[in-house]
C-alpha cells in the first residue's frame, strides 16, 4: 500500500507517516515499479504496533527501544506503566485540587494568586512550624485570606497536634462557618481512618454556627464512641440538651469524665434548658444499679453539681451508700448545699 492509502485505513495522517521513516520507527520496504515506497504487510503490521504502544503513553523513543529489543517482557512494561500512570494521576491531582482552591478564594489579580499560592505551600510543608504559621497567618485580622476549603481539608489529615491547633483556631476565625465546610467535616467522619473521624468532630467542636451544630447533633448517634465523646462535650457547651445521654456514658465509662460533668453542669443550670437538671439526675442515677464502684462514685461527683430537689434526693440515697468514698461524696454535697 502506498502512503495515501496506509493514512487512509489506519487512521495516521501522511506526515506522522513520513515521520516515522524519518526517525526509523516505520520504514515502507517495498517498492513500486515507479520507485515509490510501498508499505508490506508486515511495515502495517509494525505501524498498528507502534500506534498500540502509543497509545499506552509511550513516547516514540521508547516505543522504538521495546519494539528493537528482543529482550523485552510486556509484564514489565505494563507494571511500570501503571506505576508512572498512578505517580501522574497524584501529581495531577494535587494541581487539580490547587486550582480549585485557588478559584474558590476569588483572586482579584495575579498578586493574590501569587500569595494564596504562597500559602497553600505552607500549608503542605514538611515543617510543622511552617504550615503553623501559614494556618496562623490565614485567621489573622491582617494577613491574606486561606480558602477555607483548604483549611477544612487540612484538618482533616494534620496529625500535628500544634499544628492541627491553629488549623482549628483559623477555621473558627475564618468567619465563614457555612454548610459547606461543617458538610467536608462532616463527610471526614465517615471515614475508615479513626484517626481522621477525631480530626473531624473536634474541628467541627470548635467551629461556630448552625451548620456545624446541626452536624455534631448527627453525630451523637455516630458508631464510634470517640465521635459521639466530643460532639456531645461541644453540644453541652452550646446548651443542646440532646447532649445528655452521651455525656452520662462519658461519665459512666471514665472517657472525658471531668469535662463531661461540667457540661452537665452547665446544661442543668441554664434556664433555658426547662427541666434539664431532673432530667440529668435521673439519666446518671439510672445508671447506678447497673455501674461498678469507679462509675458509681463518678455518678456521685457529677450529682454534686446538679442542683434541684432531685438531686438533693439523689445525694441523700447515696450518702448511706455502703461505699465509703460515695458515701463521703454526697454527705459533703449535701452539707454544701445546707440540706
Amino acid at each position: 500500500m502506498l502512503i495515501g492509502e496506509v493514512a487512509r485505513r489506519s487512521g495516521v495522517s501522511a506526515r506522522m507517516l513520513r515521520h516515522y521513516d524519518r526517525v526509523g520507527l516505520v520504514r515502507p520496504t517495498g517498492r513500486t515499479g515507479s520507485g515509490y515506497r510501498e508499505y508490506a504487510p508486515d511495515d502495517v503490521r509494525r505501524l498498528f504496533h507502534v500506534e498500540s504502544l502509543r497509545s499506552l503513553g509511550l513516547s516514540l523513543r521508547e516505543v522504538g527501544r521495546v519494539l528493537g529489543d528482543p529482550a523485552f517482557r510486556s509484564p514489565d512494561l505494563v507494571d511500570d506503566l501503571i506505576r508512572e500512570t498512578r505517580e501522574r494521576i497524584v501529581r495531577e491531582t494535587e494541581l487539580l485540587t490547587r486550582l480549585r482552591l485557588i478559584s474558590a478564594a476569588g483572586p482579584a489579580d495575579w498578586d493574590d494568586v501569587f500569595q494564596i499560592v504562597s500559602l497553600l505551600q505552607g500549608l503542605r510543608s514538611e515543617s510543622p512550624g511552617l504550615r503553623q504559621r501559614a494556618a496562623l497567618a490565614s485567621g489573622s485580622a491582617d494577613g491574606d485570606p486561606l480558602p477555607v476549603r483548604a483549611l477544612a481539608e487540612a484538618a482533616l489529615t494534620e496529625g500535628d497536634p500544634n499544628v492541627a491547633g491553629a488549623i482549628r483556631w483559623a477555621l473558627a476565625h475564618s468567619g465563614d462557618g457555612g454548610a459547606g465546610t461543617a458538610a467536608l467535616l462532616a463527610d471526614g467522619l465517615e471515614s475508615p481512618d479513626p484517626a481522621v473521624r477525631e480530626r473531624a468532630v473536634r474541628t467541627l467542636a470548635e467551629l461556630p454556627g448552625d451548620a456545624a451544630a446541626s452536624a455534631l447533633r448527627t453525630a451523637l448517634a455516630h458508631p464510634d464512641e470517640t465521635v459521639r465523646g466530643y460532639a456531645a462535650l461541644a453540644l453541652g457547651e452550646r446548651g443542646t440538651a440532646d447532649a445528655i445521654p452521651v455525656l452520662v456514658d462519658l461519665i459512666v465509662s471514665g472517657r472525658n469524665d471531668t469535662q463531661a460533668a461540667d457540661a452537665l453542669a452547665g446544661l442543668a443550670a441554664d434556664p433555658a434548658s426547662n427541666q434539664a437538671a431532673a432530667r440529668i439526675t435521673t439519666a446518671l442515677t439510672d445508671r447506678l444499679p447497673h455501674t461498678g464502684l469507679p462509675a458509681r462514685r463518678r455518678i456521685a461527683q457529677a450529682l454534686a453539681d446538679i442542683p434541684g430537689p432531685a438531686s438533693t434526693d439523689a445525694l441523700r440515697a447515696l450518702a448511706a451508700d455502703d461505699d465509703r468514698a460515695v458515701a463521703l461524696t454526697a454527705a459533703y454535697a449535701l452539707r454544701m448545699r445546707g440540706a
